[in-house]
């Protein structure tokens, strides 16, 4: 069987690289520039470059392949596009199984974020290729640019109210990933994947506990969540797009609760204050 992950370089599809190799795989990695994971390919890992602006790069590199995991790229409004070239790609390369990194309720999901998810699940509903939705939840790490600030100050600052986000890990959602690529049965099913339920009020308590240091979690209107994080050096609309994620937080989008995930990982999903902790140290 051989299993390829498109965005191979990004942060998740690394991590998904990795669990396969843990696995016993030998996965490809498509990516746009080789030179990125130069280290892999030392590894012995097969490095296929395509764009996924590129449909014949993208035939070349998902040649042969039997499954392939989409990670949704990181141009914003190009990405329905670009991730039904690599849909298309797979019908064409006779793919059996395309999985795709998704968000929770994506159907009724109002985050910015959600709305080329969306986009895409649409043209998996209509695509030949046998396909399962991975709809992962926040990672953890979303939060640990921001943790030396929050320790120092001792206030963490967001818009989310007293709305839960179930995270977890990237590396726990990479594990769940490989599972899904590696085992049988999972084609046609939508996986909605969250770890611990929390509050920012626990977030700053996890936070706490992983420095040794107190912090509180300060809740700010919408607006001034997004004005202080552009006054923090963000681009503008990024800053736009975390805070709405705040709002939907509030209103409980992200509070996944289903035991999706624990059930693919066959163990709990990793803590708050371990990838804190870890990211402190």
């Amino acid at each position: 069987m051989t299993v390829a992950v498109t965005g191979a370089s990004g942060q998740l599809g690394r991590l998904v690289i990795e669990a396969l190799l843990r696995e016993g795989e030998q996965p490809i990695a498509v990516v746009r520039d080789a030179a990125k994971v130069a280290d892999l390919a030392e590894r012995g890992v097969e490095i296929r470059e395509a764009s996924y602006d590129d449909p014949a790069a993208l035939d070349r590199a998902l040649a042969g392949v039997d499954r392939v995991l989409l990670v949704s790229g990181n141009e914003f409004g190009k990405r329905v596009a670009q991730h039904t070239n690599v849909i298309r790609a797979a019908e064409r390369a006779g793919v059996e199984l395309l999985a795709y990194a998704s968000i929770p309720g994506v159907e009724t999901n109002p985050l910015i974020l959600a709305q080329e998810h969306r986009g895409t699940e649409e043209v998996l509903n209509e695509a030949t290729v046998p396909n399962v939705r991975l709809r992962n939840s926040w990672y953890w790490e979303n939060y640990t640019g921001g943790l030396a600030h929050a320790v120092e100050s001792g206030v963490q600052y967001g818009a989310a109210g007293a709305g839960r986000v179930a995270g977890a890990a990237r590396a726990d959602y990479a594990d769940a990933a490989a599972k899904v690529l590696t085992t049988d049965g999972h084609a046609g099913k939508i996986y909605e994947l969250g770890g611990e339920a929390l509050t920012y009020a626990e977030l700053a308590q996890a936070i706490s506990e992983a420095a040794g240091t107190p912090v509180r979690y300060q809740d700010l209107p919408q607006a001034d969540y997004a004005a202080a994080l552009e006054q923090a050096g963000l681009d503008a609309n990024y800053a736009a797009v975390l805070a709405d994620a705040d709002a939907g937080i509030a209103e409980g989008v992200l509070d996944v609760r289903s035991k999706d995930l624990e059930n693919l990982l066959g163990r709990p999903a990793t803590p708050a204050v371990e990838v804190f902790r870890a990211a402190l140290a």
